[in-house]
């Protein structure tokens, strides 16, 4: 489903694990709102993903049996030039961590709060993501 991107005319958007499942699952509850925004979106806007994202969209597909659509999808990501992907260092998953450690009344996974790091640092605003906890986080989500 992701296409190869032109001209970028907007702020990059947060491109959540979500997002990249529904566009890429048939059967996934927002399948047809993921593909119905893609086309909308995806050849003109900027995206930013870190590789934990990577790793989560590759498991979820290989997980299912689905180990060539989970190297495909990571191939494209890891080699597009229209995703920045943002590698996951040591100093970046330590905060991370102090953000899930500072949020104990929420119930965000490491690589949400890995995310929210990144778009706070980044100055980002919006999330291409079906995920609330985004939302709770602060970040708008789309669509």
């Amino acid at each position: 489903m992701i296409a190869t991107s032109t001209r970028r005319t907007r702020d990059p958007l947060f491109l959540d694990s979500g997002f990249l499942i529904a566009l890429n699952a048939a059967d996934d509850q927002y399948h047809h709102r993921a593909v119905d925004h893609w086309r909308l979106i995806g050849r003109t806007t900027p995206l930013l993903t870190t590789t934990y994202i990577v790793d989560e969209v590759v498991t979820f597909f290989n997980n299912r049996g689905r180990h060539a659509k989970a190297v495909a999808i990571g191939n494209l990501l890891i080699t597009s030039g229209w995703v920045d992907l943002l590698h996951v260092d040591g100093n970046l998953f330590r905060a991370g961590w102090e953000y899930l450690i500072k949020h104990a009344d929420k119930k965000y996974s490491l690589t949400d709060c890995i995310s929210f790091v990144v778009m706070q640092e980044r100055g980002l605003k919006e999330a291409l993501t079906f995920d609330a906890h985004f939302q709770q986080a602060g970040f708008r989500r789309v669509p």
